[in-house]
């Protein structure tokens, strides 16, 4: 089952804790000095901040998948809408390793 994913960069990391927690009603699954991070059921997506000098807002989305076979069908679905693909396997991002394909929506988001 996928979940989705947002990461978004701020600039007072403790202040934006503070916030989604209240908002989320729950502590950070993940915290760093510099990343929290909220598993959320419902609704269901990891959603992610951290303060790693990038411009405040939306870093990028994604889906956050189970399998190698979901996301296998995820990348026939990026090759069917013509999207650039950047394949990274077993990479660190974010404090874990996972396998992950990169495109860039039409108007420049990263996925």
């Amino acid at each position: 089952m996928k979940r989705f994913h947002v990461h978004v960069s701020v600039e007072d990391l403790a202040a934006s804790v503070r916030f989604y927690s209240t908002l989320f009603a729950a502590e950070p699954t993940v915290r760093k000095d510099d990343y929290a991070k909220w598993m959320l059921e419902d609704p269901r997506i990891n959603f992610a901040i951290s303060k790693r000098g990038r411009a405040p807002g939306v870093d990028h989305l994604g889906f956050q998948v189970d399998s190698g076979e979901e996301l296998s069908g995820l990348r026939q679905q990026l090759e069917a809408a013509d999207a650039a693909i950047i394949e990274e396997a077993q990479t660190t991002c974010c404090y874990s390793r996972a396998d992950k394909y990169w495109i860039t929506d039409p108007t420049g988001i990263a996925w």
